[in-house]
């Protein structure tokens, strides 16, 4: 049942008006119940008290009946306190003007606002004045805000009248609480050889009760695709890595993977990808007692792309496992990254392990800023095992130049009688 109750707010600061009025102010926390919960005692039949224990517990109501010895009952508990509120979730309070009196009030005016660090929010529903107030009645209204900011926050609760003699008067009144932070988020950035982007996002529980993440995704900006890594292929559904319920007890760390792709139309702009890029926010919806729910969005997440210099050489193909001393081919992409064009010719070195196959030292062409072209090597390895691709030289005869690549792949060479294809 989504039932709301009205919380103590004894805890909240309250400056009381030296005036008597004759309207009453009451402002209370609206949240839910919680599971009632009991100690149960028990012992083994042979002992003095024999089926005591276990008869007490059966005409307690608040026991679940046949299963007796559960902590968890059936009944729920009222709040006893105000409660602890944290960001993301959403503030309701009731607020209950009473006139005390035995006259009708006029012209009254219930303002409610929140005063934060930062700014001051008018939460009430309406602005317009009640034309009377009959004694014994009451003006009601409820409130609710989405808590975005994290430490104190005052709610000011202002109320104008007009007495039959035609006297104005006016009182407030200030109630003080904090907003504490439910999660720690931190972010890692991995960079792959390609323009693909891994990052985790490590969330943890850092309040007193257990949580039930709804939701985790991340938003990505413009330039990027992302994938979610966080879930199983079986079948036609993935299943997700954390199980089929997905709780994160207070003080536990879960850990979320998220793979990004330039689009086409920025990966083939290689200046775009320089410097600071914005990545995107994580979209954080979580549940906690009965229900409640709570969402945080992180600022945006910034990365500092890797610097490839000049030119940037990267491979778009090249197969896993290769025979020893059989050629193999590579695919090779070769980007202009600086602001001039450049002309450039291709220089093949062979180390102790790789020979390179064709002539060294052809002339690829000029290529304009952040332009590329892909390139088709050929190669053998004379030794097994894992060996890294190095000896690839470029040099761009406008400025004499020279760029070397070495270990910028690595390929297992085995005998041709071990490969499971042949």
């Amino acid at each position: 049942m989504q039932v709301k109750v009205q919380a103590d707010s004894g805890k909240m600061d309250v400056n009381q008006a030296k005036q008597e009025h004759l309207l009453a102010l009451k402002v209370m926390r609206l949240t839910k119940p919680t599971l009632f919960t009991n100690m149960p005692v028990t012992c083994e039949d042979r002992d003095l008290p024999g089926d005591l224990f276990g008869q007490l517990m059966k005409e307690d109501p608040s026991t679940i009946k046949g299963a007796e010895t559960i902590m968890l009952g059936e009944m729920l508990t009222l709040p006893q306190n105000f409660g602890n509120i944290f960001l993301g979730e959403t503030f309701s309070s009731y607020i209950s003007v009473h006139n005390d009196s035995t006259q009708v009030v006029k012209d009254i005016l219930v303002k409610a606002d929140l005063q934060t660090s930062s700014q001051r929010l008018n939460l009430s529903a309406s602005n317009s004045a009640v034309s009377d107030l009959k004694p014994e009645c009451c003006i009601d209204d409820v409130i609710h805000h989405e808590v975005k900011e994290i430490g104190t926050h005052i709610l000011v609760c202002a109320v104008s009248y007009t007495t039959q003699t035609g006297e104005k008067l006016y009182f407030r009144k200030f109630f003080k609480f904090q907003v504490l932070k439910p999660l720690d988020v931190k972010t890692k950035f991995y960079n792959a050889e390609t323009d693909e982007v891994f990052l985790e996002a490590q969330i943890q529980n850092i309040t007193t009760s257990p949580m039930f993440m709804e939701k985790v995704s991340l938003e990505p900006s413009i330039m990027y695709n992302v994938t979610e890594l966080n879930t199983v292929s079986t079948g036609e559904e993935g299943a997700s890595t954390f199980g089929k319920m997905s709780y994160l007890q207070p003080m536990d760390t879960r850990q979320y993977l998220y793979c990004l792709k330039p689009k086409p139309e920025f990966a083939e702009k290689a200046g775009v990808i320089k410097g600071v890029t914005v990545i995107g926010k994580l979209d954080i919806v979580w549940k906690t007692n009965l229900g409640e729910r709570g969402r945080l969005q992180t600022s945006q997440l910034q990365r500092m792309a890797p610097g490839y210099g000049d030119v940037r050489l990267s491979l778009e193909l090249i197969p896993d496992t290769v025979n020893l001393e059989e050629p193999f081919d590579i695919t090779c992409k070769i980007t202009n990254c600086s602001e001039r064009t450049m002309d450039l010719v291709l220089e093949m070195c062979n180390t102790n392990s790789i020979h390179w196959c064709g002539i060294s030292g052809r002339q690829l062409g000029k290529l304009n800023p952040s332009s590329s072209l892909y390139i088709t090597l050929k190669l053998l390895s004379s030794v097994q095992g894992l060996q890294s691709i190095s000896g690839l030289r470029l040099t761009d005869t406008f400025l004499k130049r020279t760029y070397e690549y070495d270990d910028i792949a690595q390929v297992c060479v085995v005998c041709s009688h071990m490969n499971p294809e042949s």
